[in-house]
């Protein structure tokens, strides 16, 4: 194969591609998983595949939507059985609207993923390769080897600061931006602090039901998607080590004894 084509193969299905502020990559993934966390939150699937326009998009449409239609009232009334007032919380003019977002964030998630997997197969397949290194006037990246347990805890305590230690900086100030929304308009940290003191009825009181079924979402996403990266970085790193020692410092020869032996 010649360099043209082999440059055009690559450039058709890469691997990843790795910019001065994020690393968006390709690598298996369940679909079903995927429509799950959009079923938890609409965007969520869309950004764990790295399609950050839609994911975001669909994001910031959920969370409108949401607080117009009362959808975490009437879900906290339906976990407490009071299944009248929950009928009578929804606002049906936007109530409407976040049915057919909520499936088509489901489906199209599943189908990009499904495709996507097939992609992933092709890339695996050609060998594509990688460039680990990106500098730019504003921000460095690189491939490195990350812990993904500590990826996963530093998220637990800060939702988006395990996106920024794998330099996925757009979806962690994304996440941070929204985790500090909602614990403002929750209240939380008044509520915390007037259960420290203890007077619960007051951090009862104070506390933004609505604002606050948001925070399981949030964290559980932040803590899941942190860990895939950071355990899918570290092999990205391995593939792209590996291949470069192949391609600069294995013999020839040994390739052919390799095959000679195998009988390929």
């Amino acid at each position: 194969m010649d360099s043209l084509s082999q440059s055009i193969r690559n450039q058709r299905r890469p691997k990843g591609i790795v910019s001065a502020f994020s690393t968006n990559y390709l690598h298996l993934r369940n679909p079903y998983v995927i429509a799950t966390w959009s079923v938890f939150f609409p965007g969520s699937g869309h950004i764990l595949l790295g399609s950050y326009i839609q994911g975001f998009t669909l994001f910031i449409w959920e969370m409108i939507v949401n607080i117009n239609a009362n959808i975490n009232i009437a879900i906290m009334y339906s976990f407490q059985g009071r299944f009248e007032l929950a009928k009578n919380a929804i606002e049906k003019r936007w109530a409407f609207l976040y049915i057919p977002l909520f499936i088509y964030a489901i489906i199209s998630s599943y189908r990009v993923t499904v495709d996507l997997n097939k992609f992933t197969k092709l890339a695996e397949f050609e060998r594509s390769p990688i460039i680990p290194f990106r500098i730019s006037s504003m921000e460095i990246n690189y491939f490195d080897k990350r812990s993904p347990k500590f990826t996963a805890l530093i998220s637990a305590f800060m939702p988006g600061a395990g996106h920024l230690t794998t330099n996925r900086l757009p979806i962690g100030f994304f996440v941070l931006g929204w985790l500090i929304a909602i614990t403002y308009y929750s209240h939380l940290l008044e509520a915390i602090y007037f259960s420290l003191i203890g007077d619960f009825s007051q951090a009862k009181a104070v506390a933004d039901a609505e604002w606050l079924l948001f925070l399981p979402s949030i964290y559980g996403f932040s803590i899941y998607d942190a860990y895939v990266n950071a355990v899918e970085y570290n092999k990205l790193f391995d593939i792209e080590q590996s291949k470069f020692l192949k391609d600069n410092y294995q013999s020839a020869n040994l390739k052919c004894l390799y095959e000679k032996y195998s009988g390929n």
